[in-house]
């Protein structure tokens, strides 16, 4: 076995590296596969925590040992969140926000695990104006098309969402048409509606 001087790098010594790259903050992928028949109980039966990651060398580990996204079933799901929040709107974190909406046409499908993997970086990486805003990702695979939803925490400053918006645009590459924001709930009929 060779010698592991005092700071290896994953890009030095790929296989006996001893120095990590952490992340701003640990996140969590999800996974859910609901089948045809769901209501909200088992939907949340269906949603399983798949690991946490805490480091650059994590991340990348994670990445390629699962399956590409739009290898996963009709009807599947990946979420990508914050450590600590639930990707689901009733999630406190979540409750008061709303998210970004894209959807690409399954044409696409030998691109999208490579959009899908740079939205992630993106969110990950903080390269996103006001990254505390940002709760996580949703890939969907669609019968008809791929989805992507960046979830906020809130939408109470209009001009932070769009600025996010069209970050989460321009990260999304080429021929996108429109993303569209949708808020999550709303108790007292607020509401915002934002098309770029």
């Amino acid at each position: 076995m060779a010698e592991v001087s005092e700071f290896e790098t994953v890009f030095t010594n790929p296989t006996e590296f001893n120095a990590f790259h952490p992340l701003h903050n640990e996140w969590t992928l999800w996974y859910d596969n609901p089948g045809k028949k769901i209501n909200q109980s088992t939907w949340t039966q269906n949603l399983k925590s798949i690991v946490t990651v805490k480091t650059v060398e994590d991340f990348w580990g994670v990445m390629n040992n699962v399956y590409p996204a739009n290898e996963i079933p009709l009807g599947a799901n990946y979420h990508m969140f914050k450590s600590g929040i639930k990707p689901m709107w009733e999630d406190p974190a979540n409750a008061k926000g709303g998210k970004w909406s894209v959807t690409f046409s399954r044409a696409q499908g030998d691109r999208i695990n490579d959009i899908w993997i740079n939205s992630i970086l993106g969110i990950i990486g903080e390269n996103y104006p006001h990254p505390e805003e940002i709760c996580g990702i949703v890939f969907s695979n669609r019968k008809i098309c791929f989805r992507f939803g960046l979830w906020l925490k809130s939408f109470s400053d209009p001009s932070v969402v769009e600025a996010i918006g069209l970050k989460f645009k321009e990260l999304l590459g080429d021929n996108i048409d429109k993303v569209e924001f949708q808020v999550h709930h709303s108790d007292n009929g607020q509401s915002l509606n934002l098309v770029l």
